[in-house]
């Protein structure tokens, strides 16, 4: 049985650090693989505006620390927090409502939200599709309830809040562009309605040299992603699932 490689849903790219050393050189790299994916990727009627790029990464302890302390939040050991790319509505009050279940939802699993960041992006890069449906993105930052859960326990909580504040809040109807791109404390995803030379533009903390890692996985929607099948079209949201895939393997 041959597969016809035209028909594709998506480029992906992997690097790391066989000795487990991390650098800023490794974003730097993954980033290039995913700008080599370029001229198969989906746009929209906009060239500026994309189908869907993104990049996964360990967690970047370095940059958090650095760029937390200038905000006031303080943060445990590597290991001890959890990081979620957090997605939510442009509507202040909307956002507002949003964070307060969450911050529930997080004292309702005795665990501690140690701070929220907005994150840094430059939408004058996207396009104005991309822009209009652009969602509001913070980090959440939360820590530990009680410092002897071991780090799969700790992972596990973090997926039970992310998916029970996906059930309260966005699938309620009170906040439509709630949505966790990442919640962890090992990894994290940047990622969003980009092209593949939009990403490391978009999402300036990439740029930052604190941002360091031992492993990248990134990933482009091609354009032959989305598939008619009946009134519908079935799209796969891949680099969720393939990192979570090489996660099991390296770590």
């Amino acid at each position: 049985m041959t597969r016809n490689l035209s028909m594709m849903p998506a480029g992906i790219g992997f690097i790391a650090n066989i000795k487990g050393k991390t650098s800023h050189g490794i974003i730097n790299q993954a980033i290039q693989i995913l700008k080599n994916l370029a001229h198969r990727g989906g746009v929209g009627s906009e060239p500026d505006t994309g189908d869907g790029a993104g990049i996964f990464n360990s967690n970047a302890s370095c940059l958090h620390e650095k760029v937390c302390k200038n905000e006031g939040i303080k943060l445990p050991k590597k290991g001890d927090y959890g990081v979620g790319m957090l997605f939510l509505s442009p509507d202040k009050d909307t956002r507002e409502e949003s964070l307060e279940r969450l911050t529930k939802i997080i004292d309702g699993e005795k665990q501690k939200l140690l701070g929220i960041r907005e994150v840094p992006v430059y939408d004058v890069c996207i396009g104005n599709s991309a822009r209009e449906a652009m969602p509001h993105i913070v980090q959440v930052f939360i820590g530990k309830g009680d410092e002897s859960l071991d780090a799969d326990s700790f992972e596990r909580k973090l997926y039970i809040i992310g998916k029970l504040a996906e059930k309260e809040i966005r699938k309620s109807g009170l906040d439509n562009y709630f949505y966790f791109a990442s919640l962890s404390a090992r990894t994290v995803v940047y990622k969003g309605m980009l092209t593949p030379d939009q990403v490391n533009e978009f999402y300036l903390d990439l740029k930052d040299v604190d941002m360091e890692t031992a492993i990248a996985l990134v990933h482009s929607r091609f354009s032959t992603n989305t598939f008619r099948h009946g009134k519908e079209h079935i799209r796969t949201d891949t680099l969720s699932i393939t990192a979570k895939l090489t996660l099991s393997a390296v770590m």
